[in-house]
């Protein structure tokens, strides 16, 4: 049983798009991940040696896209810094996160979607916007402060001397 690409994208296309979504957080960015994962998929099909396999195949395929992304976009990212949170709670110490982004007075919240989410660089946030690139980062800063403060008194975090942000959750929104 040979597999063709219109086969693949009638029985993935919905999963691969929130799977990629919800690693990139943009729908741009996902719809372009999505067309080029297709596009390899659809070059590459007589690669494909066991059909059963499909699935497996689709979705290394479009974990590779995703890569490609983020490293065709850490040119205006700083490089991710796994040391950046050190807690004991293995990858709950940051589900208020989002919460307290949403939270964010609309000015704020704008400017670190942007920058953070959506991997603009700051003189691009401020066109989009259109404010000065002072005021970007301006904005950045104080939500920094604002994000800084919700973590310390909803979930006991702390800054380390270093500047890096240390502890265990203690949020009863976390729990």
């Amino acid at each position: 049983m040979k597999m063709e690409t219109a086969a693949i994208w009638e029985k993935f296309n919905s999963e691969i798009y929130f799977f990629i979504l919800k690693k990139v957080r943009d729908r741009d960015v996902t719809n372009e991940v999505m067309q080029n994962s297709f596009l390899k998929i659809h070059q590459s099909i007589n690669a494909l040696k066991n059909p059963e396999k499909v699935k497996a195949w689709v979705f290394q395929i479009v974990r590779n896209e995703i890569i490609n992304h983020f490293k065709q976009s850490s040119k205006s990212l700083p490089p991710p810094n796994d040391e950046l949170f050190t807690t004991s709670n293995n990858g709950n110490e940051l589900c208020c996160l989002d919460h307290f982004i949403n939270s964010l007075p609309k000015q704020y919240k704008e400017v670190i979607e942007l920058v953070y989410l959506n991997g603009k660089t700051q003189v691009e946030a401020a066109v989009l916007i259109g404010i000065s690139l002072a005021n970007v980062k301006a904005r950045i800063r104080r939500a920094k402060l604002i994000l800084i403060n919700n973590f310390n008194s909803c979930c006991k975090f702390k800054l380390n001397l270093e500047g890096k942000l240390i502890g265990d959750s203690n949020c009863a929104r976390c729990i």
